[in-house]
């Protein structure tokens, strides 16, 4: 084993990257950069079933946007996805067959089955019973000749020390350790289509690319002493193994299920709705793992500076999606106006919300956005329906002095000209009124806004009307005086 920090992500391309599998990147990545080792990509991509077309793209693109880069990927190096590596395994199987710790099975999935059956339906825990036990050699050479003449295409078992304790001493969990006999019986390490099992790839790609550490969700633990099994008969040292704990939803405190609506659980959502991959990066982070101290708000590089893996959690770690909007929502608040602006510019192109007071808006909405696309939705005032006043709304719009504070602000709106309509201009015929009429506070300000925009909170009240645009705020006004007049 090398003495160097070797770690790796290595999923496979069967859909999207999840919160989950991301983090198990992350984690890697922010273990690799802070001891000035090699973060390594390997697809695992030997079950051909569940292989999603662009899985593969999907993955790197994600976790490059998220930031992290990588030493070592399929873009850059030779036999880094497993299914091009098959003469590899194949070289390990050939010896573990020739020094009897493996051999082929010929029992058919149909026997398989019926003898699960029997197992449970004894009450037995289901495990597999070595097809050649007591046999002679003769009988052995018949049964398997027999098999051979039927056609049957033989699987690959490894022979399990039954006896055997399988022990690690885990980077999260402390000490973690497995009877041989718990393990189900001798477990198949290549299928009939000549592709290696998980267990046994993993293991061949672990020590031929020197990884030295394998950090992982803990639902691989049961995962461990099989592949602590090959590395003992293929006479290998096994890395260093951390194990994090489970994602759960910090509302249900149930594992994160894909069927949580209210999540947003794959990178490629939080890309497509608008929010800023360092916020991402940020979040997923402290998911599971603590750097001390109150703050939460990290850049990459204070995030790789103090990464310990002994601050992992040994308790779930809890998603929580109200989190991750305030964080975002403070990420884009510190923004520079002009990322955010190129950011929201699709989706008010799509929205055929695209003007030349577009910036102005992105400006003005920037501090309320936990996404770039509620940019939409904020912006509606300007482009929709005027909006139905709430009781509350009404009940403003109900006091003696809200006529005469419109119909002075009408006549000051209705007295500028274009050129005069500009922001910093609006606030002081606002002031006008108020010594005009001696109306002041909620009862000068509240009116105006309700009548102008429909809502009795915003952005600066001058700013939403000169956005609105000098006659739309007078035709609101109006449409409200008529309402108030009923």
């Amino acid at each position: 084993m090398t003495n160097k920090i070797r770690v790796r992500y290595a999923p496979s391309p069967t859909g999207l990257l999840h919160i989950g599998n991301a983090r198990t990147a992350l984690f890697s990545y922010l273990y690799a950069r802070h001891l000035g080792g090699d973060f390594i990509i390997r697809i695992e991509d030997t079950d051909r079933k569940r292989h999603v077309e662009d899985g593969e793209r999907s993955q790197l693109e994600n976790l490059r946007w998220l930031g992290m880069d990588w030493d070592e990927s399929p873009e850059t190096h030779e036999n880094y996805r497993q299914s091009e590596r098959l003469e590899l395994y194949q070289k390990y199987i050939d010896q573990l067959l020739a020094e009897g710790k493996a051999y082929k099975s010929y029992v058919t999935e149909e026997e398989l089955a019926a003898e699960r059956e029997r197992q449970e339906a004894a009450g037995e825990t289901p495990r597999y019973i070595n097809e050649f036990l007591g046999m002679s050699a003769d009988e052995k050479a018949a049964y398997i000749a027999k098999r051979q003449a039927a056609g049957i295409v033989p699987t690959v078992r490894l022979k399990v020390n039954e006896a055997g304790i399988y022990k690690w001493h885990d980077m999260v969990k402390g000490d973690i350790e497995f009877e041989g006999g718990n393990i189900g019986g001798d477990w198949v390490i290549q299928k009939k289509d000549g592709y290696p099992t998980y267990n046994f790839a993993v293991v061949v790609d672990d020590h031929d690319m020197q990884i030295s550490h394998v950090i992982r969700g803990d639902d691989h633990i049961a995962n461990t002493p099989k592949q602590l099994m090959v590395y003992e008969a293929l006479g290998w040292e096994a890395p260093a193994f951390a194990h994090m704990t489970l994602i759960i939803n910090s509302e249900t405190g149930k594992k994160l299920s894909k069927r949580d609506t209210n999540t947003l659980q794959f990178i490629e959502d939080y890309r497509q709705k608008g929010y800023l991959p360092e916020a991402v990066f940020n979040f997923i982070a402290l998911l599971g793992w603590n750097p001390g101290g109150e703050d939460e708000i990290f850049s990459r590089e204070e995030l790789i500076k103090l990464f310990d893996e002994k601050r992992l959690s040994k308790s779930p770690a809890a998603f929580d999606q109200k989190k991750m909007d305030w964080m975002s929502n403070d990420y884009i608040k510190r923004a520079d106006l002009a990322t955010i602006f190129e950011m929201a510019k699709p989706f008010l192109e799509e929205a055929g919300r695209l003007t030349d007071k577009s910036e102005k808006m992105v400006e003005l909405y920037k501090p309320q956005m936990k996404s770039v696309d509620e940019i939409v939705p904020l912006t509606d005032l300007f482009f929709a329906d005027f909006p139905e006043l709430t009781d509350a709304e009404r009940e403003v719009m109900a006091g003696e002095t809200v006529p005469v504070v419109l119909e002075a602000f009408k006549a000051k709106l209705e007295a500028m000209t274009d050129e005069e309509f500009v922001t910093e201009n609006i606030f002081p015929q606002i002031k006008a009124v108020q010594k005009e009429t001696g109306i002041k506070g909620k009862n000068l300000f509240m009116p105006i806004r309700i009548a102008v925009s429909g809502e009795m909170h915003g952005p600066e009240l001058p700013d939403t009307i000169f956005l609105l645009g000098r006659e739309k705020s007078i035709q609101h006004i109006e449409n409200m005086l008529k309402e108030i007049s009923k």
